[in-house]
């Protein structure tokens, strides 16, 4: 079917307005673009993995989520909703359910990248039918922003300070979507909020409709954490496509897909100076520390392009 922005924006919102979310955050429209692709006539079981969304959507006795909600711990979103999708399973066997409903768990870094790993892992290589979504925010921003294993290297976090003695996270970020694509899962994808969100719902609309085990890892700036002015969500989003830092792309049964190449690779320093998190790489003796930055960049934007069949 090919994309038309008017008729899925007029689609009924699946997570409420009113919720307890920064202004500036990428987590709400993340998750307000995964579910406009569930078609309407389709249900749907929401689990969260402790984190911003959760605790800000789901107050008791409050919640904006219109489809069922599970609330889960900080570790085990993949084997909750994976539970549940068993179980729909079962009851659909049994003849007892005849309605169609989509699994789908969200989870920021921390509760993806780190805590929550195994059970992502096992809910994949299991074959469940339900869909995982990291909305990366690169930080613990939930309790305190402290680093996880997808901060980026140098970011000054509350956990990895900036100072005399190290200049922010010492290591960079894993790679977890090519962790999940090594899974040899049918869909995993990386996506962030795009001009016209044509991206971001042909991805999520693949993953939920595509049968078996799907991952979505979707960048999600937060303006506290990030430190950026609460309008340029969009912006941030746009220049970590453009510098190579956040490529999309997609891996679709094994088949390796660039979905978008920039027709100026901007350097990363555009991307980085508009964020607080990053300001002291730009104090005099630290050009060192962005030109390690843009070498990784450059290196892994490559590897990409090899993978995925494109001329370097």
């Amino acid at each position: 079917m090919a994309y038309n922005l008017k008729e899925i924006m007029e689609r009924p919102d699946r997570l409420n307005g009113g919720h307890r979310m920064c202004a500036g955050c990428g987590a709400p429209p993340v998750v307000r673009s995964v579910l406009r692709a569930i078609k309407p006539e389709d249900e749907a079981v929401i689990g969260a993995a402790t984190g911003c969304l959760e605790v800000s959507t789901f107050i008791y006795p409050y919640t904006a989520w219109k489809d069922s909600f599970i609330h889960t711990a900080f570790e085990n979103a993949g084997a909750t909703v994976s539970g549940a999708e068993a179980a729909y399973v079962a009851l659909k066997r049994k003849g007892k359910i005849d309605d169609t409903y989509k699994f789908i768990a969200f989870g920021g870094d921390g509760g993806t990248y780190d805590i929550g790993l195994q059970s992502l892992s096992g809910a994949m290589e299991r074959g469940h039918d339900m869909v995982y979504v990291c909305y990366d925010n690169e930080a613990y921003m939930n309790t305190g922003i402290q680093r996880s294993s997808s901060t980026p290297k140098f970011c000054d976090t509350t956990t990895s300070p900036q100072g005399t003695v190290i200049p922010g996270k010492s290591q960079f970020k894993k790679d977890l979507t090519g962790v999940m694509a090594a899974h040899g899962i049918p869909y995993v994808a990386q996506t962030t909020l795009t001009q016209n969100f044509k991206d971001i719902h042909e991805k999520s609309e693949k993953a939920i409709y595509t049968k078996g085990p799907a991952f979505l890892n979707i960048l999600a700036p937060c303006p506290r954490g990030w430190r950026y002015e609460t309008p340029d969500l969009m912006n941030i989003c746009k220049l970590a496509m453009d510098t190579c830092i956040w490529p999309l792309y997609e891996v679709e049964n094994g088949v390796w897909k660039l979905n978008y190449k920039p027709k100026k690779k901007l350097p990363v320093s555009d991307y980085l100076e508009p964020q607080g998190r990053f300001k002291h790489l730009f104090k005099k003796g630290n050009e060192h520390l962005i030109e390690e930055i843009q070498k990784d960049v450059d290196r892994k934007w490559e590897d990409l392009l090899k993978k995925c069949g494109e001329t370097v």
